[in-house]
Formats: C-alpha cells, structure tokens, sequence
C-alpha cells in the first residue's frame, strides 16, 4: 500500500540533503497517485480552434505547387498557414547562443530536405476537421535524389540535401573558436601500445517516446500578450525561440509549464509553439496543436543518428 506523506509539503524544515537509508517520498507523488497533477493539456479553453501540419511524403523534394484552395473551403476551417505568413521563417535550434546558421524553415519553401518537414499548418474547428482539411491540400512535388547514409552524404557527387552546407557537412572549427584538449604523446603511446583497436560505432536516432506527446496551447491574453501552455522542459529557451520565429519582444508570451507527461531530456527543442502562437495571432482565438503518436516518432526525436571512430592503444596490464 502506498503511504502519502503529506506532512512534506506542508514543512521544509527538514530539507538538509541526509536521504540515504530514507525513504523520500517524491514532491509531485501526491498530484500524480491522486490524478490532480496539471497538465497543459487540462486547459480547455472556450472557442479553442486546432493545429494540424501538412508534411512532407518525400525525403527530398522541390514544391512545384501548393493548392490549398479546396482545403481553406473545408468546413470548419478557420485558416491556412503557409510560410510566407511566419514573420521570421528561418531558424537553428541553436541560433540563441551563436551557433549554426538559420536554415530550418517553421515551414518548408521552396523544397523539404526530410520524410515529414512541415509545409501547411491548418487551424480548424476541430482536429478531425483539421485532419480533413490537410487531406485536401494539393501539393505537386519534384522528387530529388535522397541520400541516407552519413559517409555517402559526405562523397563527392552526393544529393545536396540543404543548400545552407553544400557539402552535407558542417565543421564547427571552420566558423567557431574551438577548444581542444591535448595530453601526452598520441602517436608516440600508438607506437608502444600493446594492441591497437580502432572501431566504428553506430548509434540510431533517438526517440523518448514520451507517454504524452508534444504539444503547447496558445491563447490571447490582454495587451496584445499571448498565455502559451506547453510540455516543454525548457521554458526560457523555447520564450526566445518563438520571440525570434515571431518577431516579436519576449515579453509578450507567459509561458505556463506544468507536469510533463514523460519527458526524459526530450522535450527541450521548440517543435509545436510557434506554429500555435501564430495561429492564435491571425485568429483571435486560443489554438491547440499537440503531436500525433506517428508525427512523435518521426519528427520529435531530438536526436540523429550518430557514427563514431575511435582509436585507442592499450597496453596487456589494463
């Protein structure tokens, strides 16, 4: 049986760091057991309109022609977004602390460099309206060759997938200062070495496949503000990432956290709010946009894939 200890929340004065052999009972055990803990998802808000993304069908591809006509006639639809309604569209994850160059559209242009980029978002009166209406968007692609493998990204003659890096590869020390520490002798403890093993690891793209997917509710508050509820783990950073997508000072967002449902470090890239302030900025009106399971697993994983050489001398004692 479990015990809730309420006594915890009432009294810090025993918070002196002395657990071991103790056991502590959680501060967010009693929301969780007595299913009272908020989630953003817990807002339901009146006249609350609903995201839904166009995504890419092509690993690479030009956009020869977007047709929303028939989807902005869907009934319950309230708008379409497109790219050319994203004040600033180009972006980097990283871009707030000078690394990398914007070169991820909130939405896709000219072409999509990956199975699943966003092209339209539509706002509906409700996701099953919105779903329809993304069925009914007409796009005329001009698949491009593709590339999957990260050595043969780096050949001579590969597909360019990003225009941005012509060479599919981005090397830090040839834009950034880099730090590099040095120890002893590589070449001369190779020489003496034992046995020398030089291997290659693979490690696949990494998903958390949280319990509660993505997702953020944005809705207009007094004096041009906007009250942004989200599941994200990184509050501040995804405040300036939506102010820079947006053009707009950071205090005009109160971003609101609350539980995550299942997180894990994953839920720290800004994926769903700014496409849902913006829809709540050409509406008036509260918008929800949270993730599919499908769209989860394709488009939230905050991880690629990673392959590392490593060459190491070791001597036969250890």
């Amino acid at each position: 049986m479990l015990e809730l200890r309420k006594d915890i929340f009432a009294d810090e004065r025993d918070d002196n760091l002395k657990e071991i052999g103790k056991g502590t009972q959680r501060q967010d055990m009693l929301g969780h057991v007595t299913g009272t803990s908020p989630y953003f998802d817990d807002h339901k808000l009146q006249g609350m309109l609903h995201l839904k993304v166009v995504r890419s069908a092509h690993p690479h591809a030009r956009l020869r022609r977007i047709d929303t006509s028939e989807a902005e006639r869907s009934q319950g639809v309230r708008r379409v977004i497109r790219a050319s309604d994203v004040p600033r569209n180009l972006n980097t994850l990283l871009s707030l602390i000078n690394f990398g160059k914007d070169d991820e559209p909130s939405l896709a242009v000219d072409k999509v460099r990956y199975k699943g980029e966003p092209i339209v978002a539509i706002v509906a009166d409700s996701p099953r309206e919105a779903y329809e209406a993304i069925a009914k968007v007409k796009i005329d692609y001009e698949v491009l060759p593709a590339v999957f493998d990260v050595e043969e990204a780096l050949k001579p003659g590969a597909p360019v997938v990003n225009e941005v890096y012509p060479k599919n590869t981005f090397t830090y020390h040839e834009t950034y200062d880099r730090q590099q520490l040095r120890f002893g002798d590589a070449d001369r403890a190779f020489a003496t070495a034992d046995h020398v093993l030089e291997q290659r690891y693979q490690m696949s793209p990494i998903e958390h496949a949280p319990t509660e997917t993505n997702g953020s509710i944005a809705a207009p508050d007094t004096n041009g503000r906007y009250i942004v509820y989200t599941s994200t783990q990184a509050l501040f950073f995804s405040v300036d990432t939506c102010a820079k997508i947006l053009d707009v000072p950071s205090n005009t967002f109160h971003f609101i956290g609350g539980t995550v449902g299942g997180g894990f470090g994953g839920k720290v890239d800004t994926l769903t709010e700014p496409l849902c302030i913006l829809g709540a900025m050409l509406t008036g009106r509260p918008v929800r946009y949270v993730f599919g399971r499908e769209e989860e697993m394709q488009y939230g994983p905050p991880r690629g894939a990673e392959r590392i050489y490593i060459k190491d001398g070791v001597m036969r004692d250890g």
